[in-house]
């Protein structure tokens, strides 16, 4: 997420980011404040950014590093009519107010002129000490340590205040705010940008993307969730009310100016006219466990069911299998997105059995990054962020990566759906285990 904002904001890892990989202070090259304040407006994974004054393995190398730093860049938060508090944050280890204050009096030789306000202080000043990640191991002296003026908190309200537990419509998959927000600041969303999401469901994903100012729109094959109609997902609820759908969702953010539209659509036949194109595809396809796959079939098809919505419009659906999902599904971002658009999506895994050829791929696509989360200890699902880096042609219609060469895509028999069948089956054996 942070490599993300900071190729939209402008910035970079410092080069001794990879000193501290597993630390949870991280070193940034931001060129201005403005750049670290927009950066910080949205991001939901960063607490706090400073502008660091010195940092060392130790107190006497911190300390040093603090009176190396530029006397003038000091001065201006120092001034005798400002005010300002210094702040002590210690990640993995819990200290004394004693032990604090002694740590603060240790920075008497830096040139405050200024007058302490607990309350309301015009300047924030933290000293950060990491004391590594193993709580059961915890040393007496911290690995390294940090002091910097505060400059602006992340997003992580916006966990809470757009909570699924609070949303007027949700459905059995609907995506958790925290991962939502993750998604649009993977896929860049920025304000103006049309975002849109092949596999809607209740539009969870487009909540997010709307909040950063973009313009959202969606489709399903489910009729039902779409008009807001059948069977509520909601406990004590039995049937969804009149007024459930998804720009009710919109609207109950103060969003609803950033609707397009959702529409009733099979993804696996494109619905949109040549040239259409998108800024962002952000979406979670069904994996065929609470959410089933479908696309639509035709009489000659193997026919899976027959269903009739509230329209009188009869359709017949078969099966459609998860590498053939994936497989439609970058084959539509990379005729569809703009240059430079981006691709993020879900992708099931299970553990024992993944490498990294597993990942599907499209000649105009690139992989960006592939993020982890765990389901359990055999299974997890990865966050595939794309970006587009070639424009599409015809010979790219069909074509997947296989030992670094794209080939002719051949359909259900293709390399990848054995496995992809294999994942859904496990993790499907584990829910119920769980439920069990």
């Amino acid at each position: 997420e942070i490599t993300s904002l900071l190729s939209l904001y402008g910035g970079q890892f410092s080069g001794e980011q990879e000193i501290h990989v597993n630390s949870p202070f991280w070193i940034l090259n931001i060129p201005s404040e403005d750049m670290a304040r927009g950066l910080m407006k949205r991001t939901v994974c960063a607490k706090s950014v400073f502008e660091l004054w010195g940092h060392g393995m130790s107190a006497e190398k911190l300390y040093a590093s603090l009176k190396s730093y530029p006397m003038d860049k000091m001065i201006p938060y120092l001034q005798p009519d400002s005010t300002y508090k210094i702040h002590i944050h210690t990640f993995n280890k819990t200290l004394t107010q004693a032990q604090k204050i002694k740590k603060i009096d240790a920075l008497e030789f830096l040139p405050f002129r200024g007058k302490v306000n607990l309350k309301n202080p015009e300047h924030i000043f933290w000293i950060l000490e990491d004391y590594g990640m193993d709580p059961n191991n915890v040393p007496g002296e911290p690995f390294h340590l940090y002091f910097g003026r505060w400059i602006a908190d992340g997003q992580r309200e916006l966990i809470e205040s757009y909570s699924v537990k609070k949303r007027h419509f949700i459905g059995n998959t609907s995506m958790d705010a925290c991962l939502s927000f993750i998604m649009a600041n993977h896929g860049r969303v920025k304000p103006n940008d049309v975002v849109y999401d092949p596999f809607v469901g209740t539009g969870g994903l487009l909540i997010s993307s709307a909040h950063f100012g973009a313009y959202v729109c969606g489709t399903d094959i489910d009729y039902n969730t779409i008009h807001g109609l059948g069977k509520a997902s909601r406990k004590n609820q039995k049937w969804r009310g009149p007024d459930e759908n998804i720009r009710a969702n919109l609207r109950q953010y103060g969003l609803e100016q950033y609707y397009l539209d959702a529409l009733v659509s099979d993804s696996s036949r494109p619905i949109w006219r040549k040239g259409m194109l998108f800024d962002a595809i952000i979406t979670d396809p069904p994996y065929g466990i609470r959410e089933a796959t479908r696309r639509m079939g035709s009489q000659k098809d193997t026919v899976k069911s027959a269903e009739r919505s509230t329209e009188n419009h009869i359709f017949v659906s078969s099966s459609y299998h998860l590498s053939d999902i994936f497989f439609d599904l970058l084959k539509f971002a990379a005729e569809y997105l703009v240059m430079g658009g981006r691709l993020v999506y879900w992708l099931p895994i299970y553990r024992p059995e993944y490498t990294e050829e597993i990942i599907p791929r499209h000649p105009c696509l690139k992989l960006i990054s592939n993020c982890e989360q765990m389901l359990s200890s055999h299974t997890s699902r990865r966050l595939i962020t794309m970006e587009k880096v070639k424009e599409f042609k015809d010979q790219d219609q069909d074509s997947y990566l296989l030992d670094g060469q794209y080939l002719p895509y051949r359909g259900h028999n293709s390399f990848r759906e054995k496995y992809f069948s294999g994942v859904t089956k496990r993790i499907a054996k584990e829910e119920k285990d769980n439920q069990k």
